[in-house]
C-alpha cells in the first residue's frame, strides 16, 4: 500500500516538474520576443479563442449581461465580450514575459495616476490597503514597486500555486523585488501586523468568496464578496486605496490609484465598508469595462445551499441602498400536479421566498392551478402546461419567458418533469431522486431517514427547502392567518362532500345531511356552502336536496380563483379528504376532515385548528380508490354524531 502512494507522489511530481520545465520553455521563448510583438499575437490567440471557446465566450457573455443588461444593448455586450478576450490573451503573454525585463524597461510602459494618495498616507502616518483586481496586465502591479512604494513596506496575499516548482519561481521574483507575501492558507495575523506596522498591503477583492464571504450587491446583483480588507482596515486604522490597471494603447498600461474610500456609514462596519469596496469596484470596472477579467464565474450560484440564512456574514448593503435595484435570482418551482399536494407546498415556498432578498419565484405546473399559485403573495408569475403538451414544447414554453432561470426545484418525482426542466437548459436543478432521473438532476436530495419528524408531504417539501439552506423554524411558515370572523352573528361552513380520487374517500350523503340538519335544527345561524369539482354536479344535487338547512349549492360552478374567494368567507370547513380540504387549510380555514382509505399522517392537515376523524380498520390505510371488499367500514363506521360534536367544537359552540 504504502510503495502504491509512493509511486503516485513521483509520477505527480514527475508531471508537474515538466510543466514547470515546459513553462521555462515559453519563458525562453518570449524572452527572445519583442514585447510588441507578443501583444500582438496575444490579440490574435485571443480573438480566435472568443470563437472557438465556446463555454468561455458563453460564461463572458453572461457575466456581462448581468454586469450591462439594463444599460448596453446585446452588440454592446458582444463587442466588450470579443475585446475582452483579445485584451486578456495579449495581457496573460505580456506577464509572462514582464518579470523577464528590467523594472526601468517596464516602468517606461507604464502610466501612473493618483500616487499622490499614497504619499499622503505615508506622511500622515497611516498604513495602507490595496484592493486589487484581476484586470488588464495585473501582473505590472509587481513588475514596477518604484512607481507606487514611498516608504511603505509594500506586501500581499497570495494563494499558494499547485505546483510547487512554479510556487517556488513566483515567491523567489516577489521576493527580489522587495515584496513581503503571505500565504492566505496561514491566516491574517501576520498580515494585520505587517500593516499596522507603517506596512501596505494588496488583496485581491474576490466576489466568489462562497460559505466565507459576505454576500452584497455587485452590479446589483448580490455575490459574495471577501471582508478581509474590511477587516484588515478596521484593526489597523489603514488607508484603503484601491488599484486597478487598465489598458492604454500597444503593450502600454495606465496603473491607476484610486482616491481614499469613502464609507457610507457614520460608523464604519466590516459589512458597510466590504458593500462600499465593491461599490467602488463597479466604478472602476466601468471606466474600461473589457480589461476586467469575465471569464470567471463571480456570480456563481452555490450548489445547494443558494439560500442565505446558513452563511455566516449574511446579508449586506451599502448605506442608502434601494432593494428594489436588486437584479432577482430566479427560481422556477416545478409545482405537484394536484391541488391538494400543491397546497401542502405552501409552507415550503414561504420559506425559500424568505431565503434571500432578492428571490423572485416561478412556479411552473398544470393550467389547471394557475389561479391557486397565484393567489400566493411569494408567487411571481406561473407558467401554465396544458394537459397535453409534449416534451421540447413545454421546455419551449419556459424559454419564451425570456427568463434566465438560476435553478429550479422540482416537488415532482417523475423523470418526464425532471426532463423538461432540463431541456429548458436551467443550469441548477434540485429534487428528490425519483424514478430514473438521478443524472438529469445536479443536486440529488435524499429522502429523510426513518428518525425524520415525519413522513407527512408538507414536511417532505420543507425538507427540500432545508436542504438549499431555507430556515424552517422560523415564525409563520405554516400560519396562514386566521379564519373572518362573522359581522352578523352567522357561522359560515363549507360543506365538501365529493373526492375526485374515488368512492373510498367519500363519507356517504346521507351521513353529511344528517350532520348538517342536525346543527341546523339546534343552532339557527349556521349557513351551508356546498363546494365540489365540475365531475360532481349530481353529487350536488343530490345534497342539496337532503338538507334541510339554508345552504347554496356552488359544486361544480366555481373557478378556483371563486373557490378560493368563498372558502375566505367560512369561518371552517367539513370535508372529506379533498384537495378542497388542503386549499381550505393553507388558507388558515379551519377543517373537520373525514379520512378513510387515506393515511392523515401522510397528508391530513396540519396545525392544532383542524379536527381529523378516522376509524381505522384492519386494512386502513389501503389507498385504494374503492374498496375491494365493497363494504367501505372504513367511512361507515363513522357516526354523524361524532362529526356533529367536531363541527360544533371547531365553531366554539362545543366542548
Amino acid at each position: 500500500m504504502g510503495s502504491a502512494k509512493d509511486s503516485a507522489s513521483i509520477l505527480t511530481r514527475t508531471g508537474q516538474w515538466m510543466v514547470y520545465a515546459l513553462f521555462r520553455c515559453v519563458e525562453g521563448v518570449l524572452w527572445l520576443l519583442p514585447l510588441i510583438v507578443i501583444w500582438h499575437a496575444g490579440r490574435m490567440l485571443g480573438t480566435a479563442a472568443y470563437f472557438l471557446a465556446g463555454n468561455y465566450r458563453k460564461l463572458a457573455l453572461n457575466n456581462l449581461c448581468i454586469a450591462f443588461g439594463r444599460e448596453k444593448s446585446e452588440s454592446e455586450r458582444r463587442r466588450i465580450a470579443r475585446e475582452h478576450f483579445a485584451s486578456l490573451f495579449a495581457n496573460m503573454l505580456c506577464g509572462f514575459k514582464l518579470p523577464l525585463m528590467r523594472e526601468a524597461d517596464v516602468a517606461q510602459r507604464v502610466k501612473v495616476e493618483g500616487m499622490h494618495h499614497l504619499k499622503e498616507a505615508f506622511d500622515a502616518g497611516r498604513p495602507l490597503l490595496h484592493p486589487i483586481m484581476h484586470a488588464s496586465c495585473w501582473e505590472i502591479m509587481t513588475q514596477v514597486p518604484a512607481l507606487y512604494v514611498f516608504g511603505h513596506k509594500p506586501a500581499s496575499i497570495y494563494q499558494s500555486l499547485r505546483n510547487p516548482y512554479l510556487n517556488v519561481l513566483v515567491l523567489r521574483r516577489r521576493e527580489k523585488l522587495g515584496y513581503k507575501l503571505f500565504d492566505r492558507q496561514e491566516g491574517f495575523n501576520a498580515p494585520i501586523s505587517h500593516v499596522r506596522d507603517m506596512g501596505m498591503l494588496g488583496i485581491l477583492v474576490d466576489q466568489h468568496a462562497g460559505y466565507h464571504g459576505l454576500w452584497c450587491p455587485f452590479f446589483d446583483r448580490l455575490a459574495s464578496t471577501t471582508n478581509i480588507v474590511a477587516l484588515c482596515a478596521l484593526r489597523t486604522n489603514a488607508v484603503i486605496l484601491p488599484m486597478m490597471v487598465y489598458d492604454d494603447g500597444p503593450a502600454r498600461w495606465r496603473f491607476v490609484c484610486d482616491g481614499p474610500l469613502i464609507t457610507s456609514e457614520t460608523k464604519p462596519t466590516i459589512s458597510g465598508v466590504t458593500a462600499d469596496i465593491n461599490r467602488t469596484v463597479e466604478r472602476l470596472i466601468r471606466q474600461q469595462p473589457e480589461s476586467w477579467f469575465w471569464v470567471h464565474e463571480r456570480w456563481k450560484t452555490p450548489n445547494p445551499n443558494f439560500l442565505l440564512p446558513g452563511y455566516r456574514r449574511g446579508v449586506a448593503f451599502p448605506a442608502g441602498y434601494d432593494q428594489d435595484h436588486l437584479q432577482p435570482f430566479e427560481l422556477l418551482i416545478r409545482s405537484p400536479n394536484w391541488l391538494g399536494d400543491a397546497c401542502m407546498a405552501f409552507p415550503m415556498v414561504r420559506a425559500i421566498k424568505r431565503g434571500r432578498p432578492d428571490m423572485k419565484i416561478t412556479v411552473f405546473g398544470p393550467d389547471k392551478l394557475e389561479e391557486l399559485w397565484l393567489s400566493m403573495p411569494e408567487v411571481s408569475r406561473y407558467i401554465a402546461k396544458p394537459v397535453k403538451e409534449g416534451l421540447f414544447a413545454v421546455a419551449k414554453r419556459i424559454k419564451a419567458t425570456g427568463v434566465h432561470f438560476d435553478a429550479a426545484l422540482l416537488c415532482t418525482n417523475s423523470t418526464r418533469s425532471t426532463l423538461e426542466i432540463w431541456l429548458a437548459g436551467i443550469p441548477h436543478r434540485i429534487g428528490f431522486k425519483g424514478s430514473f432521473r438521478a443524472r438529469l438532476l445536479t443536486h440529488l436530495v435524499r429522502e429523510p431517514r426513518a428518525g425524520f419528524p415525519s413522513k407527512h408531504h408538507a414536511h417532505l417539501y420543507m425538507f427540500l427547502a432545508r436542504r438549499i439552506g431555507a430556515d424552517v423554524e422560523q415564525a409563520g411558515l405554516w400560519d396562514a392567518g386566521s379564519p373572518p370572523g362573522s359581522t352578523d352573528g352567522t357561522i359560515r361552513v363549507g360543506i365538501c362532500a365529493g373526492a375526485e380520487y374515488g368512492p373510498a374517500k367519500r363519507w356517504p350523503l346521507e351521513r353529511f345531511a344528517e350532520v348538517v340538519n342536525q346543527i341546523s335544527a339546534q343552532h339557527a345561524q349556521f349557513r351551508w356552502q356546498l363546494f365540489g369539482a365540475p365531475g360532481e354536479k349530481d353529487m350536488g344535487e343530490k345534497l342539496s336536496v337532503m338538507l334541510q338547512a339554508p345552504h347554496e349549492n356552488f359544486v361544480g360552478k366555481t373557478r378556483l380563483s371563486e373557490l378560493i374567494a368563498k372558502l375566505r368567507e367560512c369561518q371552517l370547513l367539513l370535508t372529506n379528504d379533498t384537495g378542497t380540504m388542503h386549499l381550505a387549510a393553507a388558507l388558515g380555514i379551519p377543517t373537520v376532515s373525514i379520512f378513510g382509505s387515506t393515511c392523515p399522517i401522510e397528508t391530513g392537515p396540519l396545525g392544532n385548528r383542524h379536527i381529523v376523524i378516522q376509524h381505522k380498520v384492519p386494512c386502513s390505510p389501503c389507498f385504494e380508490r374503492e374498496c375491494p371488499f365493497g363494504h367501505y367500514d372504513c367511512m361507515t363506521k363513522i357516526p354523524p354524531a361524532e362529526v356533529v360534536a367536531a363541527v360544533l367544537k371547531t365553531a366554539g359552540l362545543g366542548v
